[in-house]
Order: C-alpha cells, then structure tokens, then sequence
C-alpha cells in the first residue's frame, strides 16, 4: 500500500504512514467513516423510495392535464371538483378525452393483517387513460363489484398474489359489500398504505355511496397529438374561472406532489435532517480524527515550518489522511448500506434500493465531508509559530 500510494502521490506517503502508525485509532476512523455512509445511503434511499412512492400511482394513468382542487396538494389529499369543468374543458378544440377519477382507502381485513388499499375508481370504457398493463385488464371491472388488486402490496403473500386470475378470483367483504379480485397488476406499497386497488365508478360509488359521479377527487384530460399541454392550460385557465381549482398539466402535477412530500410532509422533512445529521456524523468523527493527529505530531510539523515547508505541504499531508479515510471507509459503509436496504426492502416492499447514481453521490459527499474536516483540522498548523508548536 504505501508503494502504491508512493507512485500516486510522487512522495513518501505520509499521511498513511502517520494513520498506521496508531492502528486502533485508524481502524475506529475507518468504523466512524462507514457508519455514517451507512446513515446517508439508508436515509438517501428512504428519500428516493418515497419520491418512487409518490410518483408510482401517477403511473397507473395516461393524461396530459388534471383539473384538481386548490387544496389537493398531492394525488390524495383535496377536496373534490365539480365534474362539469370535464365537458366545460372539452369545449377547447385541443382537448380530445376527460375522466373523472375518484380515490379513497379500503380496508381488507385479514388474519396475518389488514391491508390498507388505495382505492381509484375509473371508467372502464376509458382504457386510453390507463397505463398499459391494466387498459388489458380493465374489461373485467365492467361487472360489478369486481376489483384489480396490486399483486405487489405489502403484507400480501406472493404465491396468493400469483393464483388470482379471473378464472380463480378472491372475494373479501367491504363496507357490507363482496368485492370480487379478478386479476392483479404491479403497484407496490408506499408510506401512503400498503397498495392499490382498482374498481370502475360504478362500484366505487356502492362502496362509498356517501361519494357522487358528479364530484370526483380529480379530473384527467388528453389533449389531441402534437397539442402543448402548457398552452392548452393556459387557455382553460380563462374558459374555468372557477378559482377553487387547480389546472395543471400532469407533469407539473407530479413535480409538484414530489416537492410537497419532499418539503411540506413531516417524512420528507425527517428523511432530509437523517442526511444532514448523517453527514455532520461523517465531519465530526473525521475531525476527531485528523485533529487528534496532528496534536500526536505537532514537533514533527513544527520542524517541517521551520525548514520552511510551505502551507499546502501541511494540508496536502492531511488531506491525504482525510481521502484515505473517506476511500477506505466507504466501501464497507456501501456493503452494509446495501444489506440493510435489501433487508428492509422485503420487509416493507419500498423500492428501497442502492442505485449507482446514489453510491456517487454517497461517495462524492464522504470525500469532501473528509476533505472539509482535514482543512479545519489545520488550522491551528496555519497560524502558529514554529517555536510555539515545539
């Protein structure tokens, strides 16, 4: 190793020889340093797995515009708005198609547990606002009372998932009503409830009969092929002067649903202060470390001053410590990072997952946490004298 870094820094390697030379001391910085990867990869996974969470049920549908309420700051919360801004909106020439779509939460009672399932109801006969995978399956909701279960929901066993078919359907009781599954499609759990279930209006409304066909939770337009969304926005926005909704294209839509989890919800915000606290963790115990350091060798840098050794001669001493720490420390803070993710990935089917874009930036941040500690660890080298040091 240190013929190695010898070649690579075309001097001897101090900075490695010094961590060496207190091995107990080296291998608790090296536990410090993967640690706090360990922090920041789950807390940047939980972060990203909650933005995949949020984005995922936009998924299920094709639009370019939705009509919601003011206050629905996300796909599940608002109130609800009048169907007629549907037919006002599909006056404008660029608009082809609208669905009403209408969402609440179902409870399925089960022995092992009670799956809590998002619930859409959507029109049948508007397959072309329906992602792929369940526009082929959607025929089954025109009989009543029947129902497509994400087969991905949490706390929902696969090999049951798997024998649901239309000609093996599972019935289950809701609201004092039977709910027949006829087939399933991929969803997943989400901080929101452990999955998702889709039924047409008509049986949503049996199983909300409190709810209305005239008030859905959200609208969904298509605008005509080549059309703009944005423009068609803006125009709608002077045909509906209703000012207790809101009109969005659907990319702008999901944006901002994702930056309301990110910035407004209590999860998002607690996500972003564990990568904080994780990376003042990493500065901290590097700190320690580097600091401590150069206290043990405060005579030998004094004899290096006077002999006239430049500043950078100093830093690039620690700074070489403070990037073998954040080299080295890394790789087993990715190792463990990545077994706990794949463990709380099957225990709450989060796509809680370590991508390489993630491991990057993990990466990227540990060398400048190390690099920021090793500049603050020589301070004291800076402005001292030669003769205090000793």
């Amino acid at each position: 190793m240190s013929r190695l870094l010898e070649r690579l820094f075309g001097r001897l390697p101090i900075g490695w020889l010094q961590l060496m030379h207190r091995r107990t001391r080296f291998i608790a910085a090296l536990a410090g340093v993967a640690f706090a990867n360990v922090l920041v990869f789950v807390q940047v996974s939980l972060m990203n797995s909650m933005s995949l969470a949020t984005l995922r049920p936009y998924d299920f549908f094709q639009a370019d515009i939705m009509i919601s309420a003011q206050d629905a700051n996300s796909l599940s919360e608002g109130g609800n708005v009048a169907r007629q801004w549907m037919f006002q909106a599909m006056q404008d020439p660029e608009v082809t198609a609208g669905m009403g779509l209408m969402m609440a939460n179902v409870s399925w009672p089960r022995v092992q547990k009670t799956l809590a399932l998002t619930t859409f109801g959507v029109d049948p006969e508007q397959r072309g606002f329906l992602a792929p995978g369940i526009a082929e399956k959607v025929g089954l909701l025109q009989i009543r009372d029947t129902a497509l279960l994400d087969r991905l929901s949490r706390g929902l066993p696969r090999d049951e998932a798997a024998a649901i078919r239309p000609q093996s359907p599972t019935r289950f009781e809701v609201s004092g009503k039977t709910l027949t599954i006829s087939d399933t499609f991929a969803g997943g759990g989400g901080f929101g409830g452990d999955g998702f279930m889709i039924v047409s209006d008509q049986t949503f409304l049996d199983l909300f009969p409190a709810r209305s066909s005239a008030a859905p939770d959200h609208i969904l337009l298509q605008v005509a092929p080549g059309a703009d969304p944005d423009r068609v926005v803006t125009r709608l926005r002077k045909i509906i002067t209703d000012k207790a909704v809101r009109i969005r294209s659907y990319a702008a839509a999901k944006a901002e649903d994702l930056v309301y989890q990110q910035t407004k919800r209590p999860t998002g915000i607690i996500f972003g202060f564990g990568v904080l606290i994780g990376v003042l963790v990493g500065i901290v115990i590097v700190y320690q470390v580097l600091s401590a350091d150069v206290a043990d060798h405060l005579s030998e840098y004094a004899t290096f001053k006077a002999m006239g050794y430049p500043r950078r001669f100093f830093l690039g001493v620690v700074f070489e410590e403070a990037l073998i720490l954040a080299f080295l420390g890394f790789f087993p803070g990715a190792i463990i990072g990545t077994a706990i993710l794949t463990l709380m990935r099957k225990a709450t089917t989060l796509p809680l997952t370590m991508t390489p874009g993630m491991a990057a930036t993990v990466f990227l941040a540990t060398l400048v946490t190390c690099v920021v500690s090793g500049a603050i660890a020589t301070r004291r080298l800076s402005s001292a004298d030669p003769a205090d040091l000793f």
